[in-house]
């Protein structure tokens, strides 16, 4: 099946998350539901974000995410990570998530976005992140 969108060269770094799309995943439509692609890239950023503040962060932006091309039963998701900026309590994450069928070699690009989160403490404020 042709791609509606080309793809960039996938990620030679190691993925944050890999993970297999499951039936229970699936929309009315038999494709996987955006939502919970969604989910897996916000915990690919977040992982890089409490890395970083060394602690708890929440989510509270999700800006510039584009559906490229979807995802079937079977696929599997690579979601790949990278820090762009980090203010005094935020920190900005650009998440690709890339599909590959089990039946392919090659890997293609399904949805790409960028989360904003912010490092909070016990009682859930907003902290400085500690880089």
């Amino acid at each position: 099946m042709a791609e509606p969108y080309p793809s960039p060269t996938c990620p030679a770094t190691a993925p944050v998350i890999r993970t297999i799309a499951m039936p229970a995943d699936t929309n009315p439509e038999g494709d996987i539901f955006g939502g919970w692609l969604m989910s897996q890239m916000d915990l690919a950023g977040a992982t890089l974000a409490f890395d970083l503040a060394k602690g708890r962060c929440a989510t509270v932006a999700v800006s510039e995410i584009t559906f490229l091309n979807p995802v079937s039963v079977g696929d599997e998701v690579s979601l790949f990570a990278e820090i762009l900026a980090v203010g005094r309590t935020s920190i900005r994450v650009a998440v690709e998530a890339w599909r590959r069928r089990r039946d392919a070699s090659e890997a293609h690009q399904v949805t790409k976005g960028v989360f904003v989160y912010v490092a909070i403490d016990n009682e859930r404020r907003p902290r400085p992140v500690t880089a």
